[in-house]
């Protein structure tokens, strides 16, 4: 016997030398706690074999004065010791208790079988006692034996970052629109692993205590114990997550800023409580209740229900809410997160006792899909409904531009998420008024091969250029209106060019805008500069009647060109072209033609004009035309550096 206690002893300091490891597999913890536990049963299960003959063969005396010890055993608890744990007071005196429990039980059963009414009644008295102190002893095993939930093992900490995200506004007055929402990319190998929630020493005496009380038909309390206990622990880890309870209308009504980042938190704390703490939870009940058919599913499904669902409704309210813009990623984020965690959630509350939460985590994840859909759909709206009651000042990159093109391109992360949502959706889009070169159709927008994401941006595209072209109506200048085209389109063709919305829009989309933004520029020269270069053109100079040159006229034409350069020189120096690279080839090209009309006319006819009429030289236009579209209006006569 004493060689069995040794081996028994040696065996279980393996297991807990096992179980210290991080990187065990539930089914391997599963294993070494099923073990743990046989080897309690071993060393404390008594040889009854010998109790039941013996009450076979015992008289209903012998029987009654086996029970009066028995009673004497359990009650003295109650009224010598009210105030102490049964366990407080070593494995020998708990498993002595256990013992005389499980006697009271059996003769129960003897009594109930033999018709002795009586000596029944007397022995449930006893047995109800003894299950309400079990029941006390259960609650305390758990709550005092709980280990302490630490979230900085788990790389879970609020910061600075969850309260001011620089990048999560989207202002469509604002280049930060560049650094669109963040997108959470938190790696998921990090986050699997089981906690000790219950220190381990104290499994196989809960285990013990919750079969006897099943035994004895006192399953419900045990198990309600258990639900009672476990749901404030599961209360206490979202606490400590800093998850807080919201009304669907406390999410609906909360300002951006603070919803993004209760947002961000409640991914952190999805991702921490399902695949760490939940599962760990799971394994836990399976543990305590693993023998008992069914009882563990049930138990685990009730204790935490009501964390999951608290969780769970967080998206609800999100689902619900206003269908902004600005949400969408974020609402994306929360989906592809949900659609990860689906299959684990289902995996957990795998029986009949869990299908409550296996709906709603279902529900909840298409909730999220339509309204990811509905945004989606509602920025596409906001886009065309996007009127302006004045020009863009300079005619630079209008801030819509830059919002919606920033915008989709921040989608493609999401490209595999978006592509389901919308995937069902009619290729259709709301009615637009389309320029006749904007169709859909002209950039091979509706090919039957083309997925839901390119339709959806091809379109959005199209949105964005009608607009535009609305907005450019409102310069004066047409110039200028060429001008904000140019820009615009430029802008658009090389935020696809540099990045992966190219493969999504695809290079035949970027060869039209290339085509469209060139054709600007020259319908931009052509309205500044045209009726200019007119002015240097030997047509009309002549002297009435005459073939030879006049004077005068070369004198009004010369003046005529300065009043008009300087005109241009000091409206368009205003005038802005972000991008630096464009600026410059608009400048080359404008200078080749102009500094080349103004040489040659000059050059031509240098003996017919007076030295003093001639105003600037052809590199002092040369370096005057280097400062326009720089966004800051000058004047020739303002101090310049002729």
């Amino acid at each position: 016997m004493e060689a069995e206690e040794d081996l028994i002893a040696a065996v279980r300091q393996l297991i807990k030398a096992l179980e210290s490891k991080r990187n065990l597999t539930d089914d391997t913890r599963n294993i070494l706690a099923d073990l743990g536990s046989q080897l309690s049963a071993i060393a404390r299960c008594p040889d009854t074999s010998n109790e039941e003959h013996d009450q076979r063969d015992h008289s209903p005396d012998e029987l009654e004065l086996h029970l009066d010890k028995l009673y004497d055993k359990i009650m003295s608890w109650e009224k010598d010791q009210q105030s102490t744990m049964i366990w407080d007071c070593g494995s020998q005196e708990a498993y002595d208790y256990l013992k005389s429990v499980d006697e009271v039980r059996k003769l129960a059963e003897k009594f109930e079988s033999n018709g002795d009414v009586k000596l029944l009644c007397r022995a449930h008295d006893v047995l109800q006692t003894a299950m309400a102190r079990l029941e006390e002893e259960f609650r305390l095993l758990l709550v005092q034996n709980r280990l302490p939930f630490e979230p900085e093992h788990m790389s879970f900490r609020s910061s600075e970052e969850d309260i001011i995200d620089v990048g999560s506004v989207i202002s469509s007055g604002d280049d930060s629109v560049e650094d669109v929402v963040q997108r959470e990319s938190m790696g998921r190998g990090s986050e699997e692993y089981i906690l000790e929630l219950i220190h381990p020493d104290v499994i196989p005496d809960l285990k013990s205590i919750a079969n006897l009380m099943f035994d004895s038909n006192y399953g419900r309390e045990c198990s309600q114990v258990f639900v009672n206990v476990q749901r404030d622990a599961l209360d206490d880890c979202l606490f400590i997550l800093e998850v807080e309870k919201l009304s669907i209308e406390d999410v609906v009504r909360m300002e951006w800023n603070l919803l993004n980042s209760k947002i961000r938190r409640w991914m952190r704390a999805m991702r921490a409580f399902v695949r760490r703490y939940l599962r760990s939870e799971k394994l836990l009940t399976d543990q305590i209740f693993g023998d008992l058919d069914g009882v563990a599913s049930e138990c685990f499904a009730e204790s935490s229900k009501t964390a999951v669902l608290q969780l769970l409704n967080f998206c609800e309210a999100i689902a619900i809410g206003p269908h902004q813009p600005e949400k969408l990623m974020r609402i994306l984020d929360m989906y592809e997160l949900l659609s990860e965690l689906v299959p684990e959630l289902v995996g957990l509350y795998s029986d009949d006792a869990g299908v409550s939460v296996r709906t709603e985590c279902q529900d909840v994840l298409k909730r999220l899909s339509d309204c990811t859909k509905a945004t989606f759909l509602e920025f596409e709206k906001a886009v065309a409904a996007n009127v302006s009651a004045n020009a863009f000042p300079g005619g630079g990159v209008h801030p819509l531009t830059r919002y919606v093109m920033n915008y989709i391109k921040a989608l493609i992360d999401y490209s595999k998420s978006l592509e389901e949502v919308l995937n069902d959706e009619s290729p259709s889009l709301p009615p637009l008024s389309l320029s006749p070169d904007r169709s859909p159709a002209s950039d091979e927008e509706t090919t039957s091969t083309s997925s839901s994401i390119s339709r959806h941006f091809r379109a959005l595209t199209t949105i964005l250029e009608n607009n535009l072209d609305e907005k450019s109506k409102l310069y004066k200048d047409d110039s200028l209106q060429q001008l904000f085209l140019m820009n615009n389109t430029h802008y658009m063709a090389e935020k696809v060019k540099g990045s992966e919305l190219r493969t999504v829009l695809g290079d035949e989309w970027i060869r039209k805008r290339n085509w469209r933004f060139q054709q600007h520029a020259m319908n931009y020269e052509r309205a500044t500069w045209s009726s200019i270069l007119a002015l240097l053109r030997d047509e009309g100079i002549q002297n009435p009647g005459s073939n030879s040159i006049s004077r005068t006229i070369l004198k009004e034409r010369l003046q005529g060109f300065y009043l008009a350069f300087e005109e241009v020189y000091k409206s368009q120096t205003g005038w802005s072209i972000p991008d630096g690279q464009l600026r410059d080839d608009l400048r080359i090209s404008t200078s080749l033609k102009v500094i080349q009309a103004y040489r040659t006319f000059v050059g031509r006819h240098i003996n017919h004009i007076s030295e003093k009429h001639i105003k600037y030289s052809a590199d002092d236009l040369e370096d005057y035309l280097l400062d326009l579209f720089e966004g800051s209006q000058k004047s020739i006569h303002g101090g310049h550096k002729k």
